[in-house]
């Protein structure tokens, strides 16, 4: 091989190495620029308040099935004023003590602008849903003290919009406790065959990485 070919190669290596180089450094400012717009603009949870709860059915039957059927009232707000919330899939349910009493309802995928308000009222359908027998008796004790604490769960996908940029995928799971009262000590109103719960109460929300 002649002086000419190896200095061909060696000039090849070298611009090779350039390219990668630009290349790197390119990458490197970039997440440099996402990190700090990231940082600067870093979205605050949605907010979201369980606003009422409206009570078709919710009864036992032997040996241990549950039937709780019911329309609840959900606020989501996004606080951001620069970021956007795509809502990408949620599943609204009812829980007794950490055992689902009703099947998941499936909420459209939505878009929250800045500071926007976004409000749902799904049906939740449980139909002789069988519970453990021990929750059959913690259930009956507290029905006869006049106090049930159900959770209504929402479970889903969300992500981030800033500007044109949107983010990769980030599970959410909001809790919502609804107290719902029986016998004397209600204070629901009656609306025909139902009973209605104004509970207003503040859910907690958990975001994290898909």
């Amino acid at each position: 091989m002649g002086s000419k070919d190896c200095g061909r190669h060696e000039d090849n290596r070298q611009l090779a190495k350039r390219i990668s180089l630009a290349v790197v450094g390119f990458l490197i400012v970039l997440a440099i620029v996402i990190f700090l717009v990231w940082a600067i603009l870093h979205p605050a949870k949605p907010h979201f308040i369980l606003q009422d709860v409206t009570i078709y059915a919710f009864n036992l039957t032997p040996p241990n099935y549950l039937t709780s059927n019911m329309q609840i009232t959900l606020a989501s707000r996004n606080p951001n004023d620069r970021v956007g919330i795509y809502y990408q899939k949620l599943d609204v349910l009812a829980s007794y003590r950490n055992q689902q009493i009703t099947l998941p309802t499936l909420i459209p995928r939505t878009y929250q602008g800045h500071e926007d308000v976004t409000i749902w009222s799904p049906f939740l359908l449980g139909n002789d849903v069988p519970v453990a027998p021990f929750l059959v008796v913690g259930l009956n004790q507290d029905m006869n003290t006049g106090m049930v604490l159900l959770k209504i769960k929402v479970l889903g996908q969300l992500k981030w919009k800033v500007g044109t940029w949107i983010s990769g995928r980030y599970q959410m799971n909001v809790n919502c406790p609804a107290y719902i009262s029986f016998g004397g000590r209600t204070k629901a109103v009656q609306v025909g065959l139902a009973m209605k719960y104004q509970l207003v109460q503040s859910c907690s929300v958990d975001i994290s990485l898909d």
